[in-house]
This record gives structure tokens, sequence and C-alpha cells, in this order.
């Protein structure tokens, strides 16, 4: 991969993505999806604007991927998301066969992780990509609402 395509560069990309969650007051989650270096879905949350739980940044880019491809399948697709998926997003991911996830920040709370690994048995993980800057976003997002 080269540095223009690199993990970080599109992590950036999702972390754009972050930031109109945050600029909109919604948790600040953002995702892409990258084939063949080429972004072919992207979302923020957006769970208070549709009044949807399901209204995830990985949902929305899952679905804007998928009608993309023509398929339900994202098996040669990267997955950029700002913040470790949630149990319901993994799930979403297993089934959408993700070839690979990169993600940003862990959360210690609600990330798939804690209760083992929910994905595919082929998608690779990498973590820990720009975890601080979305930690950062995250931390002043919810700093903001006390």
């Amino acid at each position: 991969m080269n540095d223009l395509f690199s993990h970080t560069y599109f992590m950036k990309l999702a972390l754009n993505e972050a930031q109109n969650a945050f600029d909109e007051n919604e948790v600040p989650v953002g995702c892409i999806i990258v084939c063949e270096n080429k972004i072919i879905g992207k979302g923020y949350n957006l769970t208070e604007r549709l009044n949807d739980v399901t209204a995830h940044a990985e949902m929305q880019a899952i679905t804007a991927a998928s009608s993309y491809l023509g398929s339900k399948y994202l098996n040669e697709c990267t997955m950029y998301v700002s913040l470790e998926p949630c149990v319901m997003c993994a799930g979403a991911i297993f089934w959408a066969q993700a070839g690979t996830l990169v993600y940003g920040a862990s959360d210690d709370k609600r990330g798939f992780s804690k209760v083992g690994n929910l994905l595919h048995p082929k998608t690779e993980i990498i973590q820990g990509i720009m975890a601080d800057e979305a930690s950062r976003l995250m931390k002043e997002f919810f700093n903001k609402l006390r």
C-alpha cells in the first residue's frame, strides 16, 4: 500500500465523516468503505436525525457500498471506522463478509471485541489507526453534552 492510499489516508476520511456527525450533534463515528483504492461507501451516525437506533455509520456505509457493487458481499473491500464497531455493526460486517476492518479507537463499553470476535473468520482486523484523534473527538463530544 503506497502512502497516498495508506490506512492513515483513509482513516482521515473516516474521521472527516465522524466530524460531520459531531457537527450535527450525533455521536461522532464515521466509516469509509474502499475497494481497489476507490471509496464506494461512506457514512456517519444518523441515529438522532433519523430517530433510528440502527442508523450507525457502518450500516450507512455498508448499504452504500453494497448498492454500488450490486452485491451484498464486501469480501474484496476494506472498511475504515473511526471507532470500534458495536455488536450490531459487527454482525452486519460479518454478513457482508468484509475483507478487512480497520478501526481507530477501541470502545471499552460497547465494542464488539468485548464479547469475542464476531466478524467473519476471513476478515482481517487492524486496530489503532489514528486512535488518539478518534478518541479526542469522542471525548470532546461527550464533554460538550455535560
